[in-house]
C-alpha cells in the first residue's frame, strides 16, 4: 500500500517489546495519520471587530448578567471571555450568569480530535470572520430574518403566489450584499431562503431525503413529524426577550399540532430541528439510500461495486456507514464548537433585533449598531405591523440556545454528513418519483417538474444532499430565527472540510483497495485512497 497509510514509523517510535507484525502495522497507520494530519494548517483564526465595541452589543452574552435590556455587565463578560480564553473547566464554573439557564456545552470547544485534523486547524480560508454589526451584510442578513419570520407559516410550495414572499423578493433584490440564489439578477419567491450549492434551485424547496418513506429496521416511517400550532410565536415584548437574554423563564411554552404532518412549512422545520439530533436526517438519508433497489446507488468507486463475491459489511456496510455517520457528526460538532467560543462569539438575531427596537424606540444607545437598511426596512416595518414591537420575533419561548451564533452546529454537521454520504453513496445517481406534500401535508403526491416551486430537472443525490443540508440548518437558523444565514453557509463548509480530513484516516483502517472520488460542494473533486 503507499507510503501514507502504512510505511512503518521510525523504531525509537515503537513502544518496546512489540513484535507482532499486524500489531505494527496498526500502530504505523495510526502513526502516520496522526502525523499527517499535524502537518495540516487552515491559516490563522480572524474573528470581525465587533467585539471591540466596550459596550460589547455585538458580542454574544446571552445568559451571563445583564445589566438592563442590551447591556450586559461588563464584569460577567470579562470573566466570560477570560473561561473562553483558557479553556478552564473551573473558570467556566465561576462564571456569572443572570438565571438559572446554563451555557450549552462550552468545554466542548477545547476537546481533542483522535481522527482527522483537530477543530483548531481550520483557520479563516473555511471559516472567515462572520459579517460585522456595522456592514452591509449583517443589515441585508438581518432583513432577511424579519421577512423569513413572516413567512413562518407559509407552505414552501406557495411561495410563488404569496404577496408577503413576493414583498421580501422585491426588497432583497435591491440589497448589494443577498448571499443568496438570483435569476437574472433577481431574487424570487422560488429561490427565497435556499442555499447556493450545485442542485439546490431545482426541484421542491424540501429535499426528498425529509419526505420519502423508509423504515429503520422492521419499523417503517412515514415521515410525518410533530410540529407546532401557527401563527404562535415568542419574545414578541421587551419584558419577556430580556427575560430570556438572562437566561431566565418566561412561562410560556410552545404549543404543538395534534396531527402529524409532513414538513413543509418554516415553522414545521423550525420544530424538527428543535428536537432532533443533529445528525438525525442524515441517518434517516441513509435509510433511504439503503432502501433503494438499484444497486448504481452505491458510489462506484466502492471496493464492492460490481462484487459478485462478497459485500460490504462491517466496512462499506450498513453498520459502518451508521458508525460512520454518528463518528464524523462528533467531529464536525466539537470543531464547530471550537469556532463558537474560542474564535468569534458572534450574538444571536435576537440580539439583533433587541438593537434594533431599542434604537428605534430610543431606549437605549449603543456603541455600535445595524445600518438604517435595518432599521428602515420594509420587512421591520411589518413586523411591527404584526406584533407592535421591532423585536425579532421567535418560534421558540427561550429564542436561541445559550451558545453564540457563528458558525452553527446543525451546519457543520450536516456538512460533515453529507460529505460521509457521498463517499459511501453515487452522487450522481437520480431519485425517481419525487415528491411533495399536498395542502394540509398529511400525504404526499407527485412533484410533477411544477415550475412554481422550484426549477424543472432531475433529483440527484448530491443536489438533495446540498439542500438538505441547507433546509436543516436553514430550518434551525432562519426558519428558527436564531442564526444567520453566514452561520449557515460557513459551517456546511467547515462541515466539509473537518470530514475529509475525518475520512482521510478512515480509509487507512481499510483492508480493501480504497480509490473513492467525490464531488464537493464547490464542484470540484477529491479522491481518498489508501
Amino acid at each position: 500500500m503507499p507510503s501514507h497509510c502504512s510505511v512503518t514509523p521510525p523504531h525509537t517510535c515503537l513502544p518496546a517489546g512489540v513484535t507482532d507484525p499486524r500489531t505494527i502495522d496498526c500502530f504505523a497507520r495510526r502513526f502516520n495519520a496522526a502525523t499527517r494530519q499535524s502537518q495540516y494548517t487552515g491559516g490563522p483564526h480572524k474573528a470581525n471587530h465587533d467585539e471591540n465595541y466596550p459596550d460589547k452589543c455585538g458580542t454574544y452574552s446571552k445568559g451571563l448578567q445583564q445589566d438592563s435590556p442590551g447591556k450586559v455587565n461588563l464584569a460577567a463578560f470579562t470573566a466570560f471571555r477570560n473561561a473562553c480564553n483558557t479553556g478552564s473547566f473551573h473558570d467556566f464554573q465561576s462564571l456569572i450568569l443572570g438565571g438559572p439557564r446554563t451555557l450549552n456545552g462550552p468545554m466542548g470547544s477545547y476537546a481533542f480530535q483522535m481522527m482527522g485534523a483537530d477543530g483548531s486547524q481550520f483557520g479563516d480560508h473555511i471559516v472567515p470572520p462572520a459579517p460585522s454589526l456595522d456592514s452591509e451584510e449583517y443589515a441585508t442578513e438581518l432583513v432577511k430574518l424579519y421577512w423569513c419570520s413572516l413567512l413562518r407559516d407559509v407552505a414552501f410550495s406557495n411561495y410563488a403566489n404569496n404577496s408577503t414572499a413576493q414583498q421580501a423578493s422585491a426588497e432583497l433584490s435591491t440589497a448589494s450584499h443577498y448571499k443568496g440564489p438570483k435569476e437574472n439578477g433577481q431574487v424570487t419567491p422560488q429561490l427565497l431562503f435556499r442555499g447556493n450549492f450545485f442542485g439546490e434551485n431545482i426541484g421542491p424547496y424540501l429535499s426528498q431525503f425529509l419526505l420519502t418513506p423508509s423504515h429503520f429496521g422492521a419499523a417503517p416511517f412515514d415521515q410525518k413529524y410533530i410540529t407546532y400550532k401557527p401563527n404562535i410565536d415568542y419574545m414578541t415584548d421587551l419584558d419577556s426577550w430580556f427575560a430570556v437574554q438572562q437566561g431566565l423563564a418566561t412561562g410560556a411554552a410552545n404549543k404543538p399540532d395534534p396531527t402529524l404532518r409532513y414538513l413543509h412549512d418554516g415553522r414545521g422545520l423550525a420544530a424538527y430541528t428543535h428536537v432532533d439530533e443533529l445528525y438525525q436526517a442524515y441517518f434517516t438519508s441513509y435509510l433511504v439510500l439503503n432502501s433503494i433497489a438499484s444497486p448504481n446507488r452505491i458510489n462506484p468507486g466502492s471496493p464492492y461495486a460490481g462484487s459478485i463475491t462478497q459485500n460490504g459489511f462491517g466496512t462499506f456496510g450498513g453498520p459502518d456507514i451508521a458508525a460512520v455517520l454518528g463518528q464524523v457528526a462528533k467531529v464536525a460538532l466539537n470543531s464547530v464548537w471550537y469556532q463558537k467560543w474560542v474564535v468569534h462569539l458572534r450574538h444571536r438575531p435576537e440580539a439583533g433585533g433587541g438593537l434594533v427596537h431599542l434604537i428605534k424606540t430610543n431606549a437605549a444607545t449603543f456603541d455600535g449598531q445595524p445600518l438604517p437598511r435595518a432599521l428602515d426596512s420594509q420587512a421591520v416595518q411589518a413586523s411591527y405591523d404584526q406584533f407592535g414591537t421591532w423585536l425579532l420575533s421567535q418560534p421558540f419561548p427561550e429564542g436561541s440556545p445559550t451558545h453564540p451564533a457563528y458558525p452553527t452546529g446543525h451546519g457543520a454537521v450536516g456538512g460533515a454528513c453529507i460529505t460521509a454520504l457521498k463517499f459511501f453513496f453515487n452522487g450522481d445517481f437520480v431519485l425517481d418519483n419525487p415528491q411533495v406534500p399536498t395542502a394540509d401535508a398529511t400525504a404526499l403526491e407527485p412533484w410533477n417538474n411544477n415550475p412554481s416551486t422550484g426549477k424543472p430537472g432531475p433529483l440527484t443525490v448530491n443536489a438533495e444532499l446540498h439542500k438538505l443540508a441547507h433546509n436543516i440548518t436553514f430550518g434551525h437558523g432562519l426558519h428558527g430565527g436564531i442564526h444567520w444565514r453566514s452561520d449557515s453557509d460557513a459551517s456546511i463548509k467547515l462541515g466539509e472540510a473537518v470530514a475529509i480530513r475525518f475520512l482521510e484516516d478512515l480509509v487507512c483502517s481499510y483492508a480493501e483497495p480504497v480509490h473513492i472520488t467525490i464531488t464537493k460542494l464547490d464542484g470540484s473533486t477529491h479522491t481518498f485512497r489508501n
